[in-house]
């Protein structure tokens, strides 16, 4: 609630709705995970409800056997200072995650799997999309223990109405 000057110079209480935020992350490389997890953190600091919907590629981000070995992508990646021939080596993801994940220990933010037990803890909300589920033939067992509960598209629409809809 707020309180606001009235015409006549009074106060008056208005019923101002609670901010939202739903986050699409659809992409499963390690730099391309960490923005949605960031800023689904960052929404939870501000007093803002959030929840992420995993989706295609960015379920790798919750499920169990790949959340820890996520790479970083450089091949396409227009702004990678590595040449395309050689990102495409063997390896390079590999190192290039690593790499990063190095820097990111310096820098003591928390993994992967730490940010989602960060995210729930502090009421951000998981799902996974059931599509996508299907499509790479995953349950909600493969499934990290944060995630809760393997949503449609139609349910995601339901569920963030009226709220920022950010795509990552």
């Amino acid at each position: 609630m707020n309180t606001v000057p009235t015409a006549a110079g009074q106060q008056s209480t208005v019923q101002t709705a609670q901010r939202r935020v739903a986050i699409i992350c659809s992409k499963g490389g390690l730099d391309e995970v960490y923005p949605a997890l960031i800023l689904a953190n960052a929404a939870r600091m501000a007093g803002i409800d959030a929840f992420i919907f995993f989706t295609f590629y960015g379920l790798d981000a919750v499920t169990e056997s790949k959340v820890d070995h996520l790479h970083v992508n450089m091949v396409g990646n227009p702004t990678s200072p590595v040449p395309t021939m050689i990102a495409g080596l063997p390896g390079m993801e590999s190192f290039a995650a690593k790499m990063m994940k190095t820097r990111m220990e310096e820098m003591e933010l928390p993994t992967v799997r730490e940010m989602m037990e960060i995210l729930t803890d502090a009421g951000a909300e998981l799902y996974a999309c059931e599509l996508a589920m299907d499509m790479m033939k995953r349950s909600l067992d493969d499934l990290i223990p944060q995630v809760a509960d393997v949503i449609t598209a139609g349910d995601f629409y339901d569920m963030s109405e009226g709220a920022q809809i950010i795509f990552t």
